[in-house]
């Protein structure tokens, strides 16, 4: 190699590394301007998040997503990207692979709710793969009261998914997934309430999502991969026979980022990734005061009507904030994590989550580690918490044990 090629591989590493290190910093500078500026209204609780049916579709099933909290749209495929980014499994390494997890849930309030999943995967070649996966949530025995304190019986109320995707490579560096997803929501049993009866809810829905990855021939050898996911695009669900006006949004979910993965030698690499989410459902507009005069009815003083369809509510999810564009900007989540590998058998991994302190008040780290013995992979990690007041997701560990056959 002569002096002006090194010279210019050094160059090129150099605007690499400055413009990653540049791009954080603006993603930094974004999350303190959106955040610092709270000065639009919030409803009589101090609280503007944005409630939908469903809620465990959004917890992270695997200890490697979770031990860089909750980070994983564009960092390379495993058997969960069917969570994540279900168009990486085009560019996974092995032919077949299949993981378990359990995550408990909420461990700091109760002690028997938790996810349980298992994925699975199949690269058919070189360009075509497909995946499944079924995740179960338990809210564990729940004891349930008529009106007036009356004992009903003990319950057992739960829910669950069955997905399924398929993945291709549009070309060396691009592929795309879509996936179909089946959801139940079993809450109530099919107990009344105030006087209507209730059913268990359900919903079909669709994710859509894109994956670039592309090496980088640079000093060392590194990659920059791109992954846009927009995940549970699906119908409303209800709980009532009744009460057609009262079905919910599931968490319709758009999630976006980048990665840069550098491998330093035979023995060592580390990736930096970000990931930025939004929930793509309407926010709930202020209402008038109704406590001034009983007769009167509720009508929205800002805001958008929620009551639109799926794909209205997505669109208008970008414009229908009460406080205009600085609630628009405080939906958006961030997350940050970082993975070293040593000679790809062990491996550990931090990373930080921030959201809004009005849109769910979520902020903590994420710690985990891996070690892999020759087919199989066991994965930990672990949530800290950063708000100075209890969190119902301190202590929240997952476990995961993925196997993987060339």
């Amino acid at each position: 190699m002569n002096v002006l090629n090194l010279r210019t591989i050094i160059s090129m590493k150099k605007i690499i590394l400055k413009s990653v290190g540049l791009f954080f910093a603006m993603v930094m500078l974004s999350v303190h301007i959106g955040y610092s500026q709270e000065d639009w209204k919030t409803d009589a609780r101090g609280s503007r998040a944005i409630n939908t049916a469903a809620l465990f579709l959004t917890i992270a099933p695997d200890a490697r997503g979770g031990g860089m909290a909750d980070v994983g749209v564009s960092s390379s495929a495993d058997v969960t990207s069917l969570y994540w980014n279900p168009a990486k499994y085009a560019f996974i390494e092995n032919t077949f692979g299949f993981q378990l997890s359990y995550v408990p849930w909420l461990t700091a309030l109760v002690d028997d709710i938790g996810l349980m999943s298992l994925y699975g995967y199949w690269k058919i070649n070189d360009q075509n793969a497909i995946a499944a996966s079924l995740r179960y949530f338990t809210i564990g025995e729940v004891k349930f009261y008529n009106i007036e304190g009356d004992p009903m019986g003990d319950f057992n109320p739960n829910e669950f998914a069955i997905d399924a995707t398929y993945s291709r490579k549009f070309s060396e560096k691009i592929s795309g997934a879509v996936a179909a997803r089946f959801v139940y929501s079993n809450l109530t049993q099919g107990q009344s309430s105030g006087g209507a009866d209730t059913k268990a809810g359900s919903s079909v829905a669709a994710d859509v999502a894109f994956y670039y990855r592309e090496p980088i021939d640079v000093a060392y050898g590194s990659t920059l991969s791109v992954g846009v996911n927009i995940a549970n695009i699906g119908t409303k669900m209800s709980y009532s026979h009744s009460a057609a006006d009262m079905r919910n949004f599931i968490p319709t979910t758009l999630r976006f980022g980048p990665s840069y993965e550098i491998e330093i030698d035979r023995y060592n690499s580390i990736a930096a990734y970000i990931d930025i989410s939004k929930l793509l459902v309407p926010t709930t507009p202020i209402y008038s005061d109704t406590t001034l005069s009983g007769d009167r009815e509720r009508y929205i003083i800002k805001g958008k009507d929620p009551q639109v369809s799926v794909f209205q509510g997505m669109i208008q999810s970008f414009y229908d904030a009460p406080g205009g564009f600085k609630e628009e900007m405080a939906e958006f989540m961030f997350g940050l994590g970082a993975e070293y590998w040593y000679n790809k058998q062990f491996g550990i991994r931090l990373g930080y989550f921030n959201e809004n302190r009005y849109k769910g008040n979520r902020k903590y780290l994420g710690i985990g580690a891996s070690v892999k013995f020759n087919i199989f992979d066991l994965g930990v990690s672990y949530i800290i918490p950063t708000n100075s007041q209890m969190s119902p997701q301190d202590n929240t560990l997952r476990f995961s044990l993925s196997f993987n056959f060339q």
